[in-house]
């Protein structure tokens, strides 16, 4: 059995868009007719470019190849131009292409993915959402509303969820690392004070920042949040200074959490090194792909830490994320994201039910992917997936910000 061909497919998600401007699809078909899928989360730049990527990445490192040669290709993929270092672009290509010969390899052996990976460690998985707009939600106000995240917090709560994440303490911006406001101090605070009022001790709080603070700030901002006991503090400085992160975990009585714009155990390692994070979260569909993110997770038990894989995407990449996790001694919890269209691109196959995830034993990643659909929906924007801003910090007026690619309003 060889790999043969391969399509890409960009999905854009109907609004309100949760997990992204566009999903980066790619289908591999063998020899033998077998069809396997996976999502590239890569999105530095354009999905125009983006595709050329994974097209080049495919004929040059995989296509003739076995799908069970997975290590061999990863390493023509991580050494490519003499580099043998992580390359976000490529490895994100070659992540989504690792994810589908999984896929490919359990079909063929007709067991789940997880069963390849040392069995079924898990039965089920915690589930943690974001918190998003209620139906009668205003979507302009609600990310700075601390009454309106309370509601939505509830609601959560009220189908099972046991942990649920917001970021109220905007913007990121690509200036880097910057301090925050007094004003963003105040609305962080309370936001946890009306989420943990609203939710009791019934729900984890888990507070992301994107990495948008100088080190003072952060740890500024994490002091002030400590009464509230968050289970975690996301990416409190940018990801490319692991030793700055480390001050922030010494200072701050809050676990810190990193790891979606990380890729490849050469970058996960420093982390755990260097007791910056106890909480790593990758991105299957950029860090590497199922078997590198195996090896992260191993080397993560040696420094007692936990694996919460990150997921702001289509449900190809939480499909991967879930056999990970169910294979794994460590594993914390899993991000999810509930909404119709993730739901029927994937006809239902993998559910959120009562705050957990099932893990599927249908053979390979267990999803039914409607190709119809995901052909329907391309994108036709120009932007990123998701994009910071140019603007700083407003100290005068304060900052509502809506994520890396605010919801379209009709």
């Amino acid at each position: 059995m060889k790999l043969q061909t391969l399509d890409v497919i960009v999905t854009a998600p109907p609004a309100p868009g949760w997990g992204g401007r566009y999903w980066i699809l790619v289908k591999l078909t063998t020899d033998t007719g077998l069809v396997g899928w996976g999502e590239c989360y890569a999105s530095s730049v354009g999905p125009v470019a983006m595709t050329a990527v994974i097209e080049d990445v495919f004929e040059r490192h995989m296509r003739g190849e076995s799908p069970e040669n997975i290590e061999l290709m990863f390493r023509r993929a991580y050494s490519s131009g003499f580099t043998q270092r992580p390359d976000l672009s490529v490895m994100g290509a070659f992540s989504g292409l690792e994810i589908a010969c999984w896929d490919i390899l359990g079909k063929a052996r007709g067991r789940p993915v997880y069963a390849l990976l040392g069995g079924l460690m898990n039965p089920r998985i915690r589930a943690y959402t974001y918190l998003y707009p209620l139906p009668h939600h205003d979507l302009a106000d609600f990310w700075s509303s601390p009454e309106m995240a309370a509601e939505s917090a509830a609601d959560c709560v009220a189908r099972g969820y046991t942990a649920v994440k917001f970021d109220p303490a905007g913007p990121y911006t690509l200036r880097g690392g910057h301090m925050p406001a007094m004003s963003d101090i105040s609305q962080s605070v309370a936001f946890c004070k009306a989420i943990r009022g609203a939710v009791g001790d019934k729900a984890d709080l888990l507070f992301g920042t994107h990495g948008q603070f100088s080190t003072a700030g952060a740890i500024r901002l994490g002091q002030a949040l400590e009464p509230y006991s968050p289970l975690w503090y996301e990416e409190p400085v940018p990801p490319d200074n692991v030793a700055e992160m480390a001050k922030v975990a010494h200072a701050v009585r809050i676990p810190i959490a990193t790891g979606e714009r990380l890729t490849t155990k050469a970058e996960f390692a420093p982390v755990l090194r260097s007791g910056a994070a106890t909480i790593l979260q990758p991105a299957l569909g950029r860090a590497g792909g199922i078997w590198e993110m195996k090896k992260v997770a191993a080397m993560a038990e040696v420094y007692n830490a936990q694996m919460a894989p990150h997921l702001y995407a289509g449900p190809i990449e939480w499909a991967a994320n879930i056999h990970l996790a169910a294979s794994i001694p460590n594993i914390l919890m899993c991000e999810s994201i509930e909404t119709p269209f993730h739901d029927k691109l994937i006809k239902g196959s993998i559910r959120v039910e009562g705050g957990y995830i099932t893990p599927p034993d249908t053979p390979g990643l267990g999803i039914d992917v409607d190709e119809e659909l995901a052909r329907s929906h391309p994108f036709t924007g120009d932007h990123l997936h998701l994009e910071m801003r140019e603007e700083p910090c407003d100290y005068t007026n304060g900052n509502n910000f809506e994520g890396g690619a605010p919801a379209p309003r009709d």
